[in-house]
């Protein structure tokens, strides 16, 4: 047994529990009832923390210190691994390849096969350059040598640079040539004027600040905008200046788009155009390492096929020289098509994987491991999965347990809730209402209990019986985006439309692809909400600044006074409310500030009020609370009250409108972000697996939430595999059949009592064994294709 005593992490309530050893064990319960904080922040946590603790103390002085959970004792603890929800890094130059290391062995058997050759490995990658050198080159031990003209080998395009493309900048969206420096005439985000940012430009002495740019010479345009990097004395210091455009492509454009920031991703997409680079074609690659080939496939041509067929072009290269190469790539891609991901490719950008798949590909590295009686923890391992793909996944997770691991899953499907040894179930409720344990047994125990998840770990949907009529359709003609084979489908406006297919079917490539970016369209996709743990919901969407007004308005004074993160701050903990301590190797710790006892702000500043409350007190209210207290009375501000009521349709009226951000749930998370972007102006919003992260009961909650901005006028469409969600669509588009370059194709389009009585596709089949019988046994007239 794993024993736990007195777990108290986040809102865990004293919670003790054993957990059987070589077994499979699921936590349920609601989103934010506790499963996560004790899953991951104390058990795996704890393990990983002694693990560090085994290093000598060097080793440790150069490895992230982890805190001890707060929990009194937990015996029986072997090796974690966690396999969580955490996109893949969105390096411009990271692919799937690089990040689980296939592109190294694909890169070694090219330099020792590939003709004509490119040179040594790293001259078939993309992510190092071509170099020459001269001069006098000196050994680690002292020894110097005369070179002349030495080759350093690399792969990377000197055009795009391993990038794959080439922008083009709009200067119309970097400069209004109406104004001076000094009036703003720079548009960039960040290059306020009088910053220090706009004076760099005005105290160098290239230019002058209060002459418009339209006005200036051919010099200064140039030093303005295109000026190398030449060393200036500004604002008495000696800096680096260059110009504007170098600045931008070096800040902003080397870094990937969607890892941006949300004002810099629309300024990304409002003034510069990526185009493939002409050179390498999009492969990233220099001309000699395209033009090595091994059987008529250079290692382009290779990380661009599916990867199923790749492992089958791998398995037939008979080479006995790089025989244990050859088996351990072919091995390594074996995987990829075991978990369901024989569909991508390995030139795929990593930071395009969806949540499910980033998960699915940090599994890889662990099958086949010969490693036992290890603890492996999983995160809602099914997310992004269609029914279809949830027994590949099951059976993984069997298959672990078999081994002799402990196989410890947070999961909300029925589907893999069913193949557990032992079930753990927490709750009641979220937030300070959860963090109990409710249940711990057998699921047929469960199915019997009186728990929120055996109440509903039978439902079944039903499928609309009347579902509304379309008032429009978005066309899209032509889709070849990814594995689309140019589809021509109409989206219908006025209704609930739901997009469907097995992983990999080209649903988000569809979506995604041909809708986003339009007018009137509102995304929400899967990208996690960014955040430290300064940010909470209240900075996340955007309520502190009516709050902060409010505040100020009513006590005349500055705004800035109700920021922790501003003049407000208690000048102890700088805003945080704890005062951490670094130990070096040992544990940091973190104190409750003494001066403003966790309140985080100036004792001067909690004198102010609003209505009977400071903003201390303000900031630890409960969304249901603090709606009730922005919505009449002394404290009524409708733009607060907005944006709290939006974060109560998506069912977090239990969240503390303070709480760090990094606290959070996946599912709260996720919901934090829809509740943000429904108050964004649009006629058309699509979400992209809303139920993600969602227990069986909430899924009710998100169903009657879709209904009413349908009702409200708005055209909804979801990409997903729910099967409830399915049932309660007016309108499905399913797309498939299969993966990959088997699926890009559309199977069906109608309603859903249609696909449920034509069964003709794998997402008809599971919709018909899912929903409860109606009665449906004639295939009504309208057309599926």
């Amino acid at each position: 047994m794993i024993r736990v005593r007195g777990a108290r992490e986040n809102n865990l309530h004293d919670v003790s529990l054993e957990i059987p050893k070589r077994r499979l064990t699921v936590f349920t319960g609601v989103s934010g009832s506790g499963k996560s904080s004790l899953v991951f922040a104390t058990i795996a946590a704890e393990s990983q923390r002694m693990i560090n603790e085994t290093y000598s103390a060097f080793v440790q002085g150069m490895m992230p210190s982890l805190a001890r959970p707060d929990v009194d004792e937990l015996e029986g603890l072997t090796t974690a691994i966690v396999v969580g929800q955490e996109r893949l890094g969105a390096n411009p130059r990271s692919t799937l390849g690089t990040v689980t290391d296939t592109n190294a062995l694909l890169r070694l058997l090219f330099s020792r096969l590939g003709t004509p050759s490119a040179g040594p490995a790293v001259a078939y990658s993309f992510n190092v350059p071509a170099r020459t050198a001269s001069g006098v080159m000196t050994s680690s031990t002292g020894e110097k040598q005369i070179v002349r003209e030495a080759v350093y080998h690399g792969g990377m395009c000197p055009r795009c640079e391993g990038r794959g493309t080439v922008s083009d900048i709009d200067l119309s969206e970097l400069i209004d040539e109406d104004k001076s420096l000094n009036e703003g005439a720079i548009t960039v985000p960040g290059y306020k004027a009088g910053g220090w940012s706009v004076r760099f430009f005005t105290e160098s002495g290239y230019l002058d600040g209060d002459k418009p740019v339209r006005d200036y010479t051919e010099t200064e345009r140039h030093d303005l905008l295109y000026r190398d990097a030449t060393k200036r004395k500004i604002g008495g210091a000696n800096l680096t200046y260059e110009g504007l455009v170098p600045q931008v492509r070096r800040s902003v454009l080397s870094k990937d788009r969607d890892a941006l920031q949300p004002h810099l991703r629309a300024f990304v997409d409002r003034a510069v155009t990526f185009v493939t680079c002409p050179d390498c074609a999009g492969t990233r690659l220099a001309e000699a390492a395209r033009a090595s080939k091994v059987r008529g496939l250079s290692i382009a041509d290779a990380c661009a096929l599916q990867i199923s067929d790749l492992a089958a072009w791998v398995r037939d290269l008979d080479e006995p020289s790089v025989a244990p190469l050859v088996r351990s790539l072919g091995t390594l891609l074996d995987k990829f098509v075991e978990i369901g991901l024989g569909y991508l490719s390995l030139d795929r950008p990593s930071g395009t994987l969806s949540g499910g798949e980033a998960q699915r590909t940090k599994l890889i590295s662990h099958l086949g491991s010969a490693l036992t009686d290890v603890t492996y923890v999983f995160d809602e391992p099914t997310i992004g999965l269609h029914p279809h793909d949830v027994r590949r996944m099951n059976d993984l997770l069997l298959q672990l347990r078999d081994k002799g691991n402990t196989v410890l899953v947070v999961e909300h499907k029925p589907e893999t809730i069913a193949i557990a040894d032992h079930v753990v179930d927490l709750g009641p409720g979220a937030g300070s209402a959860g963090g109990t344990i409710c249940f711990e047994g057998t699921v047929e125990d469960l199915r019997r209990s009186d728990t929120l998840t055996g109440r509903h770990l039978g439902d079944r949907a039903h499928l609309k019986e009347t579902p509304r009529t379309r008032t429009g359709a978005l066309e899209i003609r032509g889709a070849s985006t990814h594995n689309l084979r140019d589809v021509d489908v109409d989206i219908p406006l006025g209704v609930l439309c739901v997009v469907t297919g097995v992983a990999g079917s080209g649903k988000s490539s569809l979506i995604h692809g041909s809708l986003a970016g339009r007018d009137d369209v509102v995304v929400v996709d899967q990208s996690a909400i960014k955040g430290s743990r300064r940010s909470n919901p209240a900075t996340y969407t955007g309520l502190l600044d009516p709050v902060r007004k409010a505040f100020a308005k009513a006590n005349g004074v500055k705004p800035a006074l109700f920021s922790p993160n501003s003049e407000g701050a208690c000048p102890t903990c700088n805003g945080a409310g704890v005062v951490y301590t670094q130990l070096g190797f040992m544990d940091t710790v973190a104190t409750t500030c003494e001066e403003c006892e966790g309140r985080r702000f100036q004792a001067a500043v909690l004198e102010y009020r609003l209505g009977d409350q400071d903003i201390a007190q303000v900031l630890g209210m409960s969304v249901a609370r603090a709606e009730e207290f922005f919505g009449s009375g002394p404290a009524r501000t409708p733009a607060a009250h907005t944006i709290l009521r939006r974060l109560s349709d998506v069912g977090l009226g239990y969240l503390t409108i303070g709480q760090p951000l990094t606290t959070l749930s996946g599912g709260e998370r996720q919901r934090l972000k829809l509740a943000t972007h429904l108050g964004e102006p649009g006629g058309v919003y699509v979400l992209d697996e809303p139920t993600a992260g969602l227990h069986l009961a909430d899924v009710d909650n998100l169903l009657a939430l879709l209904d009413r901005l349908v009702d409200a006028g708005k055209s909804v469409v979801v990409i997903e595999h729910h099967q409830a969600v399915m049932a309660h669509a007016d309108w499905i588009v399913d797309l498939g059949p299969g993966a990959g370059h088997d699926g890009g194709r559309v199977v069906f389009e109608g309603t859903p009592a249609d696909l449920v009585a034509r069964r003709s596709t794998v997402t008809g089949e599971h919709l018909a064994d899912y929903v409860a019988d109606r009665g449906i046994d004639r295939v009504p007239e309208r057309a599926s294709r």
